[in-house]
């Protein structure tokens, strides 16, 4: 049977199906946050006054609610076949959350550069780990644009840009894949999905087959600290180790690393097969 590439959301509910891979024969679906976040502050000309206290549309919402969106989309999708579901960055916190509420849905997890909490709870606690001392995530502190307590939200303001975002997020990028990247993502994210127990039981997400793509040049999330998450997940669950992949790209692969990623799921899906 067909399988079906459920690509949660990861940072700023960037979350979408290579075309390629559809056109391989596969079926995928994003699993993104609501849309309307998307504000007349945030064109061009942008109100930065505006955009730094306007309510966002994600107030209110929690990790609880994305886990229960991406779980309904899994639900759905695993009437057509086999469900690959797919977490990069800090969206493999939530692929762990989703497999925990309903591992016998899931057929296969992919973690694509991604936090796989296991001995730690949080995404944070990893990033404060020696693992992690390379981490550029500090980066991305530039792109705040508001104080979540007054906007319900993290809010970044993704038209502005630096050399240093750029090193974090794509060293290998040109300037137009970058430019492309920023324009993909939504400005707003949930609060707290970097502080939220992340972790799974042995019992059921333990049982879940699992993928991990190293990404070799990732400044964000170093390969030192997706080594460490790796040996973590498969200590607590023998039965159950991670297949190892790597391509040879930054945290946001460039066209040639995504071509990389399309293969290692195109593998994935004919393991499935």
């Amino acid at each position: 049977m067909t399988s079906t590439f459920v690509f949660a959301a990861g940072a700023n509910g960037v979350s979408a199906s290579p075309p390629e891979l559809v056109l391989r024969g596969y079926r995928g679906v994003g699993v993104p946050q609501p849309e309307q976040q998307f504000r007349l502050s945030y064109q061009a000309p942008q109100d930065l006054g505006a955009f730094a206290t306007e309510p966002s549309a994600l107030v209110g919402l929690t990790v609880a609610d994305q886990v229960a969106t991406t779980v309904d989309v899994v639900r759905r999708a695993a009437t057509l076949g086999p469900v690959v579901l797919v977490g990069s960055s800090i969206g493999g916190a939530l692929v762990t959350l989703v497999a925990e509420e309903v591992p016998d849905l899931v057929s296969a997890l992919v973690y694509d550069a991604a936090f796989c909490c296991v001995d730690l709870p949080t995404p944070e606690e990893y990033l404060a780990t020696p693992e992690a001392a390379s981490s550029q995530v500090g980066a991305m502190l530039g792109f705040i644009a508001a104080d979540p307590a007054v906007i319900g939200a993290m809010r970044f303001n993704w038209r502005s840009s630096s050399a240093e975002a750029k090193a974090a997020l794509c060293a290998d990028a040109t300037d137009g894949e970058f430019y492309a990247l920023l324009n993909a993502m939504a400005p707003d994210d949930i609060i707290g999905r970097s502080s939220t127990d992340s972790r799974g039981t042995p019992e059921r997400w333990g049982r879940v087959p699992r993928f991990y793509i190293r990404h070799l040049q990732d400044r964000l999330v170093p390969l030192a600290l997706q080594d460490r998450m790796i040996a973590e997940a498969d200590a607590r669950t023998p039965g159950t180790q991670f297949e190892v992949h790597d391509i040879d790209t930054s945290h946001f692969p460039n066209a040639a690393g995504m071509a990389q990623f399309v293969e290692v799921l195109d593998k994935v899906g004919q393991s499935l097969s």
